[in-house]
């Protein structure tokens, strides 16, 4: 087996592992990209073509492969902590204005300094939906009235 062959294999087992660890499904598309090198240095490439065919193999899975994985796989994603509170419905306690930098909202029976998404001024006792958290700040819209 040549020197190459081996370095592609240490490629491959180092970006699974990565994988594994953080199962952020960022470098399991090299981990293939690594196997096409190694298959290439195999049937006795020279090293430039195996690293090309390793970026393309690697490229074409990212960006073909990808987004379905992201999809299917990480569906199932429960949010935890602030992300839980991303699209949840809160009372505004004090009116929100944002060129005033004012406002407060309770959601789920605590107080937190609020804006608004769209910049508009949200009257006390509104029922307003959480867009986003930036910092200790909630970003809400006013909920529509049915």
């Amino acid at each position: 087996m040549e020197t190459a062959s081996i370095y592609w294999i240490v490629a491959f087992i180092l970006l699974v592992v990565i994988e594994l660890v953080t199962m952020g499904l960022t470098t399991i598309w090299f981990a293939g990209g690594a196997v096409a090198g190694f298959i290439c240095s195999m049937l006795g490439l020279p090293p430039l073509v195996q690293i090309v065919v390793f970026l393309a193999v690697s490229i074409v899975l990212l960006i073909f492969t990808r987004p379905f994985a992201m999809r299917y796989v990480n569906k199932n994603r429960i949010r935890t902590n602030v992300d839980s509170l991303i699209g949840k419905d809160a009372v505004v306690i004090e009116e929100i204005n944002n060129l005033k930098e004012t406002g407060g909202a309770r959601l789920e029976g605590k107080e937190w300094m609020a804006r608004s998404a769209d910049g508009n001024i949200i009257p006390k006792d509104s029922v307003v939906t959480v867009e986003r958290i930036s910092g200790v700040k909630l970003i809400v819209k006013r909920k529509e009235e049915s």
